[in-house]
């Protein structure tokens, strides 16, 4: 249920070329005209500029450059991704609070979002560097109706996402490397990591988790990991706006989840082999069993990535390490 604060916010973003009232703000909202007021001077605190005028009523004039409740909330065009949601400026992680606001029955949708985490962590519980303000850091719940053995589709779904969102920002082509991160020129900008809890046969929610490279510099990344990753900012020159990215990939979120509930499948598996990295070329694959050349074809509808040996025999991997380059890259997957 939207808060009277939220509803506020949609009532001055649809006016953002005129005033609105007071009185027309406290007919619509139900509350009273020194409600409103006190309102007013909570987004200002946010560091909205608002202009009060006599006889006019009030409108936005400026807008903060910060990542808060508020100013994700305006002008934030989804009928349930991040309608709900919780802003934090540091936090260990934003998988752990949205499991707690899981377990506590917050609705699909609901958005975890910090300006750093201390103890982020990727897949196999790799550390994640969160910087602070430089990257998106969030978690999204989701309560979908399906069985488990579908729950790879929702990360496999997420990587498009990321990709088709900075994509149509920037201009620059990501790629996605089976089955969650997002490179840029063959480095590392973005990560997914999907949590969930099921049953035997029904998810009970799903929580996913992206970490996403935007305004940080090369000099800003650890020793480690300078070499392997990039940020927008890095491959484009630009400073980026990340309240507007974080709605751009919600709204985009949406979209293509709801197409993915009532088509399937077999859209998202396209879309992910249009930004499949490697797909079609031959690379080096470990496990623990063997080491062989092999190329990469695409994806199977649970997550599987579907590669041909030299010998012509198409496998189905669930875990492997994929090398490439004359540096022999190791992407572990």
């Amino acid at each position: 249920m939207e808060s009277t604060r939220q509803k506020m916010i949609k009532l001055l973003a649809n006016n953002r070329t005129g005033y609105i009232s007071g009185q027309e703000l406290s007919r619509q909202l139900s509350v009273s005209r020194t409600a409103i007021w006190k309102h007013m001077k909570e987004l200002e605190k946010d560091g909205y500029i608002i202009e009060a005028a006599p006889k006019k009523g009030y409108r936005i004039i400026d807008f903060p450059d910060k990542v808060s409740q508020n100013t994700l909330r305006w002008g934030l065009n989804t009928t349930w991704a991040g309608q709900e949601l919780f802003h934090y400026n540091q936090v260990a992680s934003t998988q752990e609070i949205a499991h707690k606001l899981a377990a506590e029955g917050h609705p699909h949708g609901t958005l975890v979002v910090a300006d750093e985490q201390v103890k982020g962590k990727g897949r196999m519980a790799r550390p994640w560097h969160s910087q602070k303000k430089d990257g998106i850091w969030m978690s999204l719940l989701l309560r979908p109706d399906l069985p488990p053995v579908q729950a790879p589709q929702i990360t496999l779904l997420a990587a498009t996402v990321l990709a088709k969102a900075i994509a149509s920002a920037s201009q620059v082509e990501p790629q996605i490397k089976w089955p969650n991160d997002l490179l840029i020129n063959h480095k590392k900008m973005a990560g997914i990591l999907t949590e969930m809890q099921a049953e035997q046969d029904q998810i009970q929610y799903v929580v996913l988790g992206m970490g996403i490279n935007i305004n940080q510099d090369p000099g800003k990344f650890p020793d480690e990991i300078k070499k392997k990753a990039t940020s927008l900012r890095q491959e484009t020159g630009e400073t980026w706006n990340i309240t507007w990215l974080i709605q751009l990939i919600l709204e985009t979120f949406e979209n293509t989840y709801e197409q993915f509930v009532h088509e399937g499948f077999g859209t998202v598996k396209k879309t992910w082999e249009q930004y499949g990295y490697k797909i079609g070329e031959q690379v080096t694959i470990s496990t623990m069993r063997k080491t062989w050349e092999a190329t990469l074809l695409g994806i199977e509808a649970d997550g599987a990535l579907l590669v041909k040996g030299i010998d012509g025999r198409e496998e189905k991997l669930y875990s492997a390490e994929i090398h490439w380059g004359e540096g022999g890259y190791n992407a572990d997957a």
